[in-house]
């Protein structure tokens, strides 16, 4: 018997005009977590859909235990052993704990009628598993945190007994807590014999999870490799077929931050963030970071308008504003891009001509009618700008990669010439190589003079792009690090110790 559980060879995936896959192999032991990195239009999500039901492969084997397998379905795929958690979650939000993780499998009595005890016994081990003593069986899913309902979607993963449970960026809305506790759970399944195919734009998870590595590009087999025996730069060299030499850029001598450009004053809003001050001068990248709940994104929100803040000052170019709503903010040339670019960010059914010009359709209208020739001119122009790859500009903002659609937001805020723009998480779930060029976008913006307000998660992002640190803990600015004094260390320990500005 074969010593691996999982065996792929030759899988050929060819979708109208473009072949996703082609001879794509890899191999997985039991207990092992093999890692698949690749950029945006690597293949990688083709391959996991492949091995989990979804599409059936034109060529190749799939050899589960030993014994040749076809998948009919995803359902089939759980029911033989492979079980894969999407990054997009499939939860009813409508539903308790309990109903999402043993959906359509609830224990019932002799009536056939769910047996509840039961079922919240059952719950209650599960999140035992990843000491989720705060969370309730009966709970809604729509209550809980997105972190939380990300945690239920990979318990509800587990429950199945799955041989193989297939990763897909299942640290994106989790905190470095919750990322310590899921590796740590990874490690446990992993000594009960569970394996586990990676996937993660986080090249450092790689490092700190993974056993072996396989590269995707361009849909090809590019390399397999212990991850010993490898460092980022392999892989990233190997993932874009190129050197890339400091993804985070560096500031050009010429591009000097000028004066104080934006400042706030005693912001608050009831309950949720308090006595904010901060400026940021012009042409300079101010990262605010902090852990899920300090209140990063809520501050940039109502800087926009979306959230208005209950008292405070703010002051653009020294002259008093007040944003009482988003129209207002773009009046004012304040742009925000948004965290979540699929459900706030793009019309994800219209085409990128129509949302690089949706959030200034007056610009291109004159005496009530848009002017069609002027939007197709911008929508070319922004393409060129932002080096979007795409058939065209008549394309379905949906079908582009995220780094392309992250792009395509930077190209709309572009448009209102932003004096300030506040771009939210602005590389999730994007590939190394889009991250580059979205830190190189950012970097132009700020060598013009646009004051630019960074918020994220991503711990490194902030230390390799910002000019200065602001960092928030449970609704107040606790600390603020200029680059030379910003590290890992003092910013955590601000950002989850005791620290005080």
């Amino acid at each position: 018997m074969s010593e691996h559980i999982l065996e792929v060879s030759g899988i050929v995936k060819t979708f109208p005009g473009v072949r996703a896959l082609n001879d794509v192999h890899l191999t997985l032991s039991p207990g092992e977590v093999h890692a698949i990195v690749g950029e945006n239009g690597a293949g990688k999500s083709t391959l996991i859909l492949t091995l989990g039901g979804v599409h059936k492969p034109d060529a190749g084997e799939i050899i589960l235990e030993g014994q040749k397998v076809q998948f009919e379905s995803a359902k089939d795929a759980n029911e033989k052993g492979v079980t894969v958690v999407y990054q997009e979650l499939s939860l009813v939000q409508s539903l308790s704990v309990a109903e999402n993780i043993f959906a359509n499998r609830q224990p019932v009595n002799r009536f056939n009628f769910i047996n509840r005890k039961q079922l919240y016994k059952d719950t209650l081990e599960m999140l035992a598993l990843f000491e989720m003593e705060d969370i309730r069986p009966d709970m809604l899913v729509k209550d809980l945190s997105i972190a939380n309902q990300q945690v239920v979607e990979i318990l509800k993963a587990i429950s199945f007994n799955p041989k193989v449970l297939i990763l897909d960026e299942p640290t994106s809305s989790l905190t470095e807590v919750e990322v310590n506790r899921l590796f740590k759970n990874i490690n446990i399944l992993k000594e009960r014999g569970i394996a586990f195919i990676y996937i993660s734009h986080h090249l450092n998870e790689i490092f700190r999870i993974a056993d072996r590595v396989t590269v995707l590009r361009d849909g090809e087999y590019i390399c397999d490799e212990n991850v010993k025996d490898i460092d980022e730069d392999f892989l990233v060299s190997k993932m874009v077929g190129r050197k890339l030499r400091n993804i985070y850029g560096e500031r050009s001598p010429e591009a000097e931050v000028g004066d104080k450009f934006f400042e706030v004053k005693n912001l608050n809003l009831k309950g949720v963030f308090s006595d904010i001050n901060f400026h940021i001068n012009k042409g300079e990248i101010v990262g605010f970071f902090g852990l899920v709940g300090a209140g990063r994104t809520e501050v940039g929100r109502s800087i926009f308008g979306s959230e208005p803040p209950d008292s405070g000052e703010m002051i653009l170019d020294g002259e008093p504003v007040k944003i009482g709503n988003t129209s207002q903010a773009i009046e004012n040339h304040i742009g925000y891009m948004t965290e979540d670019r699929k459900a706030q960010g793009l019309y994800l059914n219209f085409t990128l001509e129509s949302n690089l010009a949706s959030n200034r359709l007056k610009d291109f209208s004159k005496h009530g009618f848009l002017q069609s020739a002027k939007i197709r001119e911008n929508a070319n122009q922004n393409i060129e700008d932002f080096r979007v790859v795409t058939p065209g500009i008549y394309q379905v903002a949906r079908n582009l990669s995220g780094g392309n659609q992250q792009k395509v937001l930077l190209g709309m805020w572009f448009g209102i010439k932003p004096k300030l723009l506040i771009v939210d998480e602005p590389t999730r779930g994007v590939d190394i190589g889009a991250k580059s060029e979205i830190y190189g976008l950012l970097r132009m913006l700020a060598a013009k003079g646009v004051s630019i307000m960074m918020i994220s998660s991503d711990l490194p992002e902030i230390l390799g792009v910002s000019d200065r640190v602001i960092v928030m803990k449970g609704g107040k600015i606790v600390g603020e690090l200029t680059k030379d004094e910003a590290t890992e260390d003092r910013v955590m320990f601000f950002a989850a110790g005791t620290g005080e500005n």
